[in-house]
């Protein structure tokens, strides 16, 4: 028998399995990738026996190869908030889907455990940009000042860290970053004893988005913003959470920031304004390569000649 982890490379997939995995430690095959690699689960070769984990990937993305897996008898637990289609029903399938704008799959895998390892689904929230909601329930649950904005702080570096277009553009690959992560309780307990690796993701943060703050919109109106970044790393790097950036300075805006790939096309995040955080998923979903869920979506692939188009596309929904 063996066990398969198929995870998210961001914050809320990487916290989502330190959780599982602190509250029952196994060995597994870790599967994972950046960001924007979602397709992970047609890379699980398992047998009859064998189990699987699935976390921060969208089903509906995945039906193929979850169809597959189930029909061979393989057991899977799925916990996700992405588009997931309709929910195969099989015995096999113990499913924890929830699509409000409001969680993330670290904050389902929480409800699950009952709020065992809290501090690291409010790390993951932080980090998918649930500030309110992470606040509000980091406060409820008696978090001191300094201890939420650690969370935050530590949330925003690990999803930071997951964005680029291969694995050579992070500064640490999602699985290494998560078996450095799972030897610790609480995000505390790693930021007072893993400095070192602490200050590459801060640093290397910084620096990033220092470079993205001197940025011009490319097309701005009152409702939408597009921002173009270069093919470089520090810009693949900063793309997420530099859309997410935008989202919380200017919340009734809705915000799309492009990044130039070596095709000539586009990496595309888009963010949902937050005093309405609908609509990013059925705006991506509009083109081949997109996905993602209501407060936050992207294309992986947007020809240049289609850059008017997805910004009219953009723009109208929101006017």
């Amino acid at each position: 028998m063996a066990d398969y982890d198929v995870f998210n490379g961001d914050a809320d997939g990487i916290c989502s399995l330190i959780q599982l995995r602190l509250n029952e430690p196994k060995e597994s095959t870790l599967i994972t990738g950046v960001k924007r690699d979602i397709k992970l689960l047609q890379q699980v070769k398992a047998e009859r026996g064998d189990s699987v984990t699935v976390l921060d990937i969208s089903m509906e993305k995945n039906m193929d190869a979850l169809q597959s897996l189930l029909s061979e008898g393989i057991a899977i637990f799925y916990a996700d908030h992405h588009r997931s289609g309709e929910i195969p029903k099989s015995e096999n399938l113990e499913p924890y889907i929830d699509l409000a704008s409001d969680t993330c799959t670290a904050l389902i895998v929480d409800k699950y455990l009952e709020g065992k390892y809290r501090a690291w689904a409010l790390t993951a929230a932080f980090g998918d940009n649930l500030k309110k909601e992470a606040s509000s329930i980091a406060k409820s649950s008696g978090f001191n000042g300094e201890q939420i904005s650690l969370m935050d702080e530590l949330g925003t570096y690990i999803n930071y860290n997951g964005y680029g277009s291969s694995l050579d553009d992070l500064f640490y690959q999602p699985a290494e970053l998560y078996k450095i992560l799972k030897n610790y309780e609480t995000p505390f307990e790693f930021i007072d004893n893993d400095s070192g690796v602490f200050d590459i993701l801060k640093n290397g943060y910084s620096e990033d988005m220092d470079k993205a703050a001197s940025l011009k919109a490319e097309y701005i109106s009152e409702k939408t913003a597009l921002f173009i970044l270069p093919n470089e790393k520090w810009a693949r790097r900063v793309s997420g959470v530099y859309s997410n950036q935008l989202a919380l300075d200017n919340p009734s805006r809705a915000h799309a920031v492009l990044t130039e790939k070596p095709n000539g096309n586009f990496l595309v995040s888009i963010r949902a304004p937050k005093d309405n955080p609908q609509g990013a998923s059925d705006i991506a979903s509009q083109f081949p390569t997109g996905g993602g869920r209501a407060a936050a979506a992207g294309i992986n692939d947007l020809p240049t000649s289609e850059l008017k188009n997805f910004y009219e596309t953009l723009n109208n929904y929101y006017s």
